[in-house]
């Protein structure tokens, strides 16, 4: 009698490293940032997160102040997927997504880089393509992805975080959140 093999369990899509972005202006924004990073959990396992820093709006300037962080994490989803996920998280906390592009919001989350991919699609672009100039992006990410090269510019995060114009604006409030 022949001895059966037990089917393989269904594999699981790979892991990939995920780098991104939060940031918000209105209400309790340390609140909006910690409950964000608990309902990221869902779709990201989170396993570093930047200091948090005061950070000077950019682009539209008349509004509050914002508190920005990154975190790293590892998800199964495809960046599709991942920024459904996103928007879903900002809907739930307050954000009108349909508002004013750059205006003051209790929450945005942003995908900066998705393992070494480059997406280019109408809806989502990886790396995020303003990334480069912003301080208030880049200083965060440089707490923990330092090291990391962009995979368009092919340069270390910390190169571009040393270079970028308005680092002043940037203000490092807390180690954690």
């Amino acid at each position: 009698m022949a001895e059966l093999t037990p089917p393989s369990p269904p594999s699981s899509p790979p892991a990939a490293t995920v780098y991104l972005a939060l940031g918000g202006n209105m209400g309790d924004r340390a609140a909006n940032l910690a409950e964000a990073i608990r309902r990221l959990g869902r779709a990201v396992r989170i396993d570093a997160q930047s200091a948090l820093y005061e950070t000077a709006p950019m682009y539209v300037t008349d509004q509050p102040a914002f508190l920005n962080m990154a975190v790293r994490g590892t998800t199964t989803l495809e960046p599709a997927a991942l920024l459904r996920v996103l928007k879903e998280i900002e809907a739930s906390l307050g954000r009108d997504l349909g508002g004013l592009r750059f205006g003051p919001r209790p929450i945005d989350v942003d995908i900066l880089l998705y393992a070494d991919r480059v997406v280019a699609d109408p809806d989502l672009e990886i790396p995020h393509p303003r990334m480069a100039e912003r301080a208030f992006v880049l200083c965060p990410l440089a707490d923990i992805a330092a090291g990391i090269v962009h995979p368009l510019l092919n340069r270390r995060i910390g190169e571009l975080c040393d270079e970028v114009p308005g680092r002043e604006t940037v203000v490092r409030i807390a180690e954690a959140l």
